[in-house]
This record gives C-alpha cells, structure tokens and sequence, in this order.
C-alpha cells in the first residue's frame, strides 16, 4: 500500500522545524522495513496567516507500507518525543493518506485553497470524514489544515531546496560558516540557484538566524546544481541533509486581479493600477503610496527591509502605470515586486511666449496665461519633457527581503527586468 503522509505545525518561534521532524519521521519508517518513495515535499502555504509559526511551511512524503497501524505509531511517537508542544501556538497535525486519485485530486483543490485564501479547521475536518482519512491531533489540531494541503498541493511550476541540518548539540548556538564559500557558490551556479546570496548588502541570505536546527537551505530549478553547490560551502558539522521538491519561488500565493472578487486582507494580489499621489518616507525608512485600480485606492507599502527597491518606488510619480505584487496587510499591500507597465514622460508648465521667449504667468482661476513683458496671451499649456531615473519593466525586492513563496525575476522569461542580485 502506497501511503502520503503529511505533518505541520510542529515547531514554534523558539524551535524546531517541521522539516526536520519529517525527515527523522522517514528514517524511522525506514528502520521498520519501509520503503520511503521520491523526494519529500515542502508546501509553503498562505504566508499572511496570522495563527503561522514562521515560514508557514508542511512536509508531506510517500510510504510503501502494508498498513497505515504501524506507520502512524511510528510518527506519533517522533512528535511525541520532539515537536514543540509545550508551546501555545504550536497543534501539530498529522494526515494518512491513500494514494488514490479521487482522494488526490479532490485534496489538490483544497491546496491550492491553503495557499492562496484563508482555510478553516472544520473544512479540514470535513475532509478527513468524508475520506475517512487516519490521522494524529495534537491540541487544537491546527497543523490538520497545512498536512492535508501538503500531500494534496500539485502544479507544474515546481522548484528544488536542500537542506542541511546542525548536530542537535550546536541548537540555538551561533552557526559557524565561511561566508566567502556561499558567495562563491552563487558566482559559480546562479541563476541555476537563486537566494543564496545578496551581493549589494553583502548578506549570506540562505543560513537562517533562529533556534531551528537548519544550518542552510539552497534552492534553485537544478538538484545537480544544488548538490554541487554545497560541495563548495564550508561550515560546522553537518547532521543530515535532505532534498524537498517545494512551491517556493513560483508566486503560488498570488491572485491574479482578473479571477479577484474583491481585495481583502489576508490575501495576495498582482493589481494593475495608476500611482495617484508622489510616494512618501515615514520615520524608520518605510515607503508609502496609493495607486488607484478596478478595486478603488489601494495603499502599497515598501518596507525598510526591502532596502534599494525602496529607491525605485521613491522615483514614481502621479500618472504612472504599474502592477503590484504582494500581500494585504491592514489593508496595505506589501510589495514583493513591481511591474512598472508606463511611465510619465512629460508635464505640464506654463507656456512660453512665442514673441519674447519668456515663461507667461497665470492671470487667475480659469483665465489665460499673460506674458508680464509684452502682453502676450495664451490658454494652453506647454508639455515639457521629464527626466524619469526609472524605466519601464520589472523590479523586486533583493534577496534578504525575498519571501519563500514570491517567485524571483531570474525564473521569470521574456519580460524587461531589473534584477537585484
């Protein structure tokens, strides 16, 4: 019997990682005899969630096994032993899922529902009835929605991650790591992998900060590449490493403006729209505008994280046309990335006056333009050329504001773009 099993909501801000404690679920299926088949997946799911951990990431994998029993044990018992439990925000859920298209296809929907929209439990619930499918509640059992939604996710847009993991010894300590060996691993494999590096703020993005036990992760469309990158990456000692088939970098969360019904909090948008007002700084080097669009005025915010692409929004200006990619918070839309489709080329000044060369001046609401010097009288306005900074195309964030699910410009062909690398 080929089984999917699908875990998440097992760690918490203070540790762990779902990701981990998949892979110690599939090596302790494999010392009971069974056959772990492909690679894992890891489905990062709506990243605007407010009850997510961190990453808003679940595992699922594939188990040849003669029941469901023992391989439910076997899981059980490694949640039991290492989740994190004791934490209030941490319910993890575990599914048990037959490989059979009808269950398949019907979870592949409500997947694609996890990471775009907003997901109840009870509609999880109702699944698990409805298939009658095993599965494993801890507490409030909130991790049911993201392992059904793992095992469920299916798309043809699909990217690579290996992760390396620290011995359990080195948890919350410091990561040891030779920064100069994960540049030089970008120069010699990117665009084949992507978000190992910033180069313009000279920060190592790939090696995570927190008490989780991932030492790296490296990501790219290539596993050869992948694999040969970390060759050359020299750090701590390694305690496992495992390759995930991931929706990372495909913009799987982003609803396009023709299927929205409206624009909401808690979701992710592509908008088309007209900058309405010069975009301004606010103290702590946030950058804020409104762009009006076929959902009425939208707020859209560059976050001082998201560090030159700010210098890119500052230089819009009323009138131009751009698309926005991001998600709505507190009715803001937090931009991922920016398509400017045109831009203002000209603006309107007082005319010259065509007998002595002088710029006229207004005569008043609603009255023609007079020149001071000869008398001189016009209505019309003089359209003068404007030096733009900017030109049309894509832009993004740089890598140390990048998003897991916000796919990168390098994966994006035939369009004008500007990347920040």
């Amino acid at each position: 019997m080929r089984i999917w099993v699908g875990i998440d909501d097992t760690d918490s801000p203070e540790g762990m990682c779902t990701t981990y404690l998949g892979i110690l679920c599939m090596e302790e299926i494999q010392k009971a005899g069974y056959e772990v088949i492909g690679f894992p997946r890891l489905i990062r799911l709506n990243p605007t969630i407010p009850f997510k951990t961190r990453g808003n990431g679940a595992v699922s994998f594939l188990v040849e096994a003669p029941d469901f029993e023992h391989v439910r044990e076997i899981v059980d018992g490694v949640i039991q032993e290492n989740s994190c439990l004791s934490h209030e925000n941490t319910n993890p859920g575990v599914v048990f899922v037959r490989d059979e298209i009808s269950i398949l296809d019907y979870l592949t929907k409500f997947s694609l529902k996890a990471v775009k929209d907003v997901v109840s439990l009870d509609e999880a619930h109702f699944i698990i009835g409805k298939f009658m499918i095993p599965h494993l509640k801890y507490k409030k059992g909130r991790g049911l929605i993201g392992a059904l939604a793992a095992v469920g996710y299916e798309d043809k847009d699909y990217t690579y991650e290996i992760l390396a993991y620290r011995k359990p010894e080195n948890f919350g300590k410091p990561r040891s790591y030779d920064k100069d060996t994960f540049f030089r691993a970008d120069e010699l494999y990117y665009p084949k992998i992507w978000d190992t590096v910033d180069w313009h703020n000279r920060i190592v993005v790939c090696v995570p900060n927190g008490p989780d036990p991932v030492l790296y992760g490296i990501r790219g469309s290539d596993f050869e590449a992948i694999l040969k990158a970390t060759e050359i990456l020299e750090t701590e000692e390694i305690d496992r490493k495992m390759m995930f088939i991931t929706n990372q970098s495909t913009d799987a969360h982003i609803i396009d403006e023709r299927e929205a019904k409206n624009v909401s909090n808690h979701h992710s948008y592509s908008l088309t729209g007209v900058v309405v007002e010069k975009p301004e700084v606010i103290r702590g080097g946030h950058v804020f505008f409104t762009i009006s669009t076929g959902f009425g005025m939208i707020k859209c915010a560059a976050f001082e994280p998201t560090k030159q692409f700010r210098d890119i929004v500052m230089k819009l200006v009323r009138g131009d046309r751009i698309r926005v990619f991001g998600s709505v918070k507190k009715n803001t839309i937090n931009l991922e990335k920016m398509e400017i489709i045109e831009l203002v080329r000209s603006k309107e000044a007082n005319p010259i006056c065509p007998v002595c060369g002088k710029r006229m001046e207004s005569s008043g609401k609603n009255q023609p333009f007079r020149c001071r010097r000869c008398g001189t009288k016009s209505t019309k306005k003089h359209l003068m050329p404007l030096k733009r900074e900017i030109e049309e195309g894509f832009y993004e964030v740089p890598p140390c504001a990048r998003r897991h699910l916000s796919k990168p410009l390098v994966r994006m062909e035939g369009i004008k773009k500007h990347v920040f690398r």
